[in-house]
């Protein structure tokens, strides 16, 4: 994770590989990222500092090179170098891809989306950084018959986000901190503009899930998440999903150099759960733990 001190990037940095993008992962047969059965792409770049962030390999868009211990034989001479590393302990994460390659690698899942009612999902990293070319490749799988889904925390302009978004059948927004001080301190996010990029996909009848991601510290203070069921109890949306905390990223800090600052925070538990499922269920919301 980039320390406070660290460069902002940000979503208005236009994508600078309109005709590639770069991505770090293809997770095959995920059930929690849409209906069905998902293939979800990685896009890398994120400009949000998240503390408890899942994939601090999607940070950076740079591509980055990292060294597995577990694979590491310790060679007398390392040369440090992806090629010629004999057991794979070197490795890059992140990689260009062209439009074409990435269509024809995602096509291979096309029974698993058609028997289940899944399809594709855009994760990260943050795709809004890459829109241009995201927005290209949900135009060319919409042509195939593929559903498909992006995941954003939609901080970054209209005329960046709507054209993304207009491409695709879902967009599974987070919500996160509600303050717009702590939003900006802690996560370098504009919550007025993420707020008001909602609104405005609910208006144009965009398929918008809002999910809340619960964290110990940061989202899950009773206050923060009552002030997110107020904002959506505005709007005609009826279903929200709730994203628990859990410690699954944690050894990619100490593989990409990176500090966790949630080491001593646990992965949460149903009776953790529990009271902001009824809060929200109590506020009329059809709830859905993950997703």
């Amino acid at each position: 994770m980039t320390s406070s001190g660290a460069p902002h990037i940000s979503c208005e940095v236009i994508d600078s590989r309109a005709t590639t993008a770069r991505i770090f992962n293809i997770q095959r047969y995920s059930l929690n990222d849409g209906q069905g059965i998902r293939t979800v792409v990685f896009f890398k770049g994120c400009p949000h500092t998240c503390p408890w962030c899942a994939n601090p390999e999607s940070v950076s868009p740079k591509i980055e090179t990292v060294r597995r211990e577990s694979k590491c034989l310790h060679c007398d001479t390392c040369r440090m170098d992806v090629t010629e590393c004999p057991s794979g302990a070197w490795e890059h994460i992140g990689r260009d891809v062209t439009l074409t390659d990435l269509v024809q690698e995602v096509l291979k899942d096309d029974v698993f989306f058609r028997v289940s009612g899944g399809g594709v999902t855009l994760s990260g990293g943050e795709v809004l950084m890459q829109a241009e070319f995201a927005a290209r490749f949900l135009r060319s799988l919409r042509q195939y018959g593929v559903t498909t889904a992006i995941e954003t925390a939609g901080d970054a302009s209209w005329t960046r986000l709507m054209p993304l978004a207009s491409e695709c059948d879902e967009v599974l927004f987070d919500l996160k901190i509600m303050d717009t001080q702590r939003a900006q301190h802690i996560l370098r996010i504009n919550q007025p503009r993420v707020l008001d990029n909602f609104r405005r996909l609910v208006a144009h009848k965009i398929a918008v899930t809002p999910r809340v991601p619960l964290i110990p510290g940061y989202t899950m203070d009773p206050e923060n998440f009552t002030a997110i069921l107020t904002f959506l109890s505005s709007l005609p949306v009826r279903h929200i999903h709730l994203l628990p905390y859990h410690e699954y990223g944690a050894p990619k800090y100490a593989l990409t150099k990176r500090s966790w600052k949630m080491g001593n925070v646990r992965s949460l538990e149903a009776a953790d759960i529990e009271p902001f499922r009824a809060l929200a269920c109590d506020a009329g919301f059809q709830v859905t733990i993950g997703g």
